[in-house]
């Protein structure tokens, strides 16, 4: 083939877009992905689980994946929504949340894969550094990697939080203190009694206790349901244990009952839904706007 220079002129430009419609859309970064996914080739197809925790305005999603050609399949997934049952009523987004349902993923994927046993975890957590030691005869710990999305790993995130949750929880995961908020950099080490607190929500009870102090009407604005609820800013480390054990106890997922709907119900949807229309209404639909039109012409 003779040489053809490739000219990127303005209507080049104009229609050029960053490869893979994800990365356009600002939903995935491929560059962490490919290294969270790509197995080495010594594997044999055995899957790279990931350990993925992303957070919305009133939810926390934690989910084990791993990677298929035809797409990513879920093996596990928990949710903050499903802490209520649990007894944490309130705060479903904050740190102590999101170690109480990081620890509700590792229990229940631990139980689905036969393994909750065998490997359970830091059953008391007290803030110090915890990795899960293999058996000599037995089956290996569950190894995954944290996948933070797009989200900044800054220092004190929440994302740390379903991390030393899962972790408590039997999962291996490689990780380190530096990103937990309790970390001291002089010292280089986390402060186990201050990632303690965090852990059963002390942080939010100084802040209430603050608040009751300091501004009264601001603490029965931004704690109205604690206070309808009876919640005190002593109870919340007594929830939080109560609510580990809960967890460890019955990590599986609850089924929903789907009652079919009545035909009342049915009624109610389609008429939210516009419904496709024949030839011959679209026909009759199109004459009455002609005749609106002549009308309101004439008038």
């Amino acid at each position: 083939m003779p040489f053809v220079k490739l000219v990127k002129n303005k209507a080049y430009y104009k229609r050029f877009q960053t490869k893979y419609r994800r990365r356009r859309e600002g939903k995935t970064d491929y560059y962490a992905r490919k290294r969270l996914v790509t197995q080495a080739k010594n594997k044999y197809n055995s899957p790279k689980y990931r350990f993925v925790v992303r957070f919305t305005n009133k939810d926390i999603i934690t989910q084990i994946i791993y990677a298929k050609i035809q797409g990513d399949v879920v093996l596990a997934a928990a949710y903050a929504h499903e802490l209520p049952r649990y007894g944490i009523k309130h705060g479903l987004t904050n740190w102590a949340a999101a170690y109480a349902t990081g620890l509700l993923l590792a229990r229940r994927t631990l139980q689905k894969l036969g393994l909750d046993d065998k490997y359970e975890g830091c059953v008391e957590p007290d803030g110090e550094f915890f990795e899960v030691e293999p058996l000599e005869d037995g089956p290996r710990p569950f190894r995954a990697f944290l996948d933070v999305g797009l989200r900044r790993t800054t220092t004190g995130s929440r994302i740390f939080g379903a991390l030393k949750g899962a972790v408590d929880g039997g999962l291996a995961i490689p990780y380190s203190e530096k990103r937990f908020p309790a970390y001291s950099k002089s010292e280089k080490k986390a402060d186990a009694e201050l990632l303690a607190s965090y852990i059963y929500g002390g942080h939010v009870s100084e802040y209430m206790e603050y608040l009751i102090e300091e501004d009264d009407e601001a603490y029965r604005r931004q704690f109205a349901r604690y206070i309808e609820d009876g919640v005190e800013p002593g109870d919340l480390e007594d929830i939080y244990k109560e609510a580990h054990q809960k967890i460890r106890e019955d990590p599986a997922p609850q089924k929903k009952e789907r009652k079919p709907l009545t035909a009342e119900e049915k009624a109610k949807l389609k008429a939210y839904k516009p419904q496709p229309k024949n030839l011959k209404q679209r026909q009759n639909r199109i004459a009455q706007k002609k005749a609106a039109f002549a009308r309101s012409l004439a008038a």
